[in-house]
């Protein structure tokens, strides 16, 4: 049986590193490269926690590549601290002094561009972060799009309800401008996990303290970053998610990367044109669904709304359950 071709493009922090967990134990997946962004991180850091990741399961023959350091246009804002500064909960002392000699010289929208190219209508991507990546991908290839299988999107929202600011979520609302340029001019087949869809499908803080105390590498690596976390934690802070939803383990990404695994997943969506607004003072950054077609877009997304929550929580499970197996990056670079 032929393996499903992915590029993960990723700003790396806790639960980008639970997706991409999850997508190595998916036996069914090839993972072409993971390309890094800024977002949770600077993209340095982003660098350096794929390799950590990758690592923990002892497939470091997977290529990473480094990408954009800031948003499209204008400056950097400061970067989240959502999971510590460097992304991963700030508990990882084992700093690799030669990390840069294991990233791929190739700017990773270059390598992006190479490899979809190479396989056309073969390689989905899962975006995991800031869409920089993907926007300057299709302004120096506008035929980039059409040769993409299909695009996985973890990021905006769908009823003005924002995690970072009033009414945009975090991934959008850090550049606005790759947002809309993606969800304009990527025709190919998108699925969008948004915030409230990750929060509605909450899984319970019973089943995190459960797969965090597996007796697996992968576990032990999550029990470790999420150890210092307060968005790891029950006790926590309250935080706009409970304030909109309730309280609930929500691992974000690993939404998106469980829909492109596993499309039985996902069982209702939403399908119809979207906008991302990027002019409003209090809106800049959300995304707008339009069910009653007055944009006139020829190009609709599946927006999800409703998950398969015992099939997303075995993905979870297997994630970090499983066992060390080698990738070998020949005719992946």
């Amino acid at each position: 049986m032929t393996k499903k071709q992915v590029i993960i493009d990723t700003d790396c922090g806790i639960d980008d590193a639970q997706a991409i967990l999850m997508a190595l134990a998916a036996p069914d997946l090839e993972i072409l490269a993971v390309t890094c962004v800024f977002g949770n991180a600077a993209v340095e850091d982003v660098c350096q926690n794929v390799l950590r990741v990758l690592s923990v399961c002892e497939r470091e023959g997977i290529p990473v590549f480094r990408g954009s350091s800031g948003p499209l246009v204008g400056v950097s804002n400061p970067v989240s601290d959502h999971f510590g500064g460097d992304g991963l909960g700030d508990v990882l002392e084992d700093k690799d002094l030669h990390w840069e000699e294991k990233i791929q010289q190739e700017h990773a929208v270059n390598a992006m561009i190479r490899l979809v190219s190479g396989n056309q209508k073969q390689v989905s991507l899962v975006a995991l972060g800031p869409l920089t990546n993907l926007a300057l991908a299709v302004k120096l290839d506008p035929y980039f799009p059409e040769k993409l299988k299909d695009l996985y999107i973890m990021g905006g929202n769908m009823e003005g309800k924002g995690n970072v600011t009033l009414c945009a979520e975090f991934n959008f609302a850090v550049d606005p401008e790759s947002a809309y340029v993606v969800l304009e001019e990527f025709l190919c087949p998108t699925y969008v996990a948004s915030w409230e869809y990750c929060c509605r499908n909450a899984l319970t803080w019973e089943f995190f303290e459960e797969l965090i105390n597996q007796d697996a590498p992968a576990a032990r690596f999550m029990k470790k970053i999420t150890s210092r976390c307060w968005a790891y934690s029950k006790q926590a802070m309250v935080t706009k998610r409970d304030v909109y939803f309730g309280p609930g383990f929500v691992s974000y990404d690993a939404y998106a990367m469980a829909a492109c695994i596993d499309s039985s997943v996902v069982m209702e969506s939403i399908e119809c044109p979207v906008r991302v607004e990027m002019q409003g003072s209090v809106a800049r950054g959300m995304m707008v669904l339009d069910r009653i077609h007055a944009l006139e877009k020829r190009h609709s997304v599946s927006v999800l709304t409703k998950c398969d929550a015992a099939k997303f929580g075995r993905l979870l499970m297997e994630s970090v359950r499983q066992p060390c197996r080698k990738q070998s990056s020949k005719d992946l670079i």
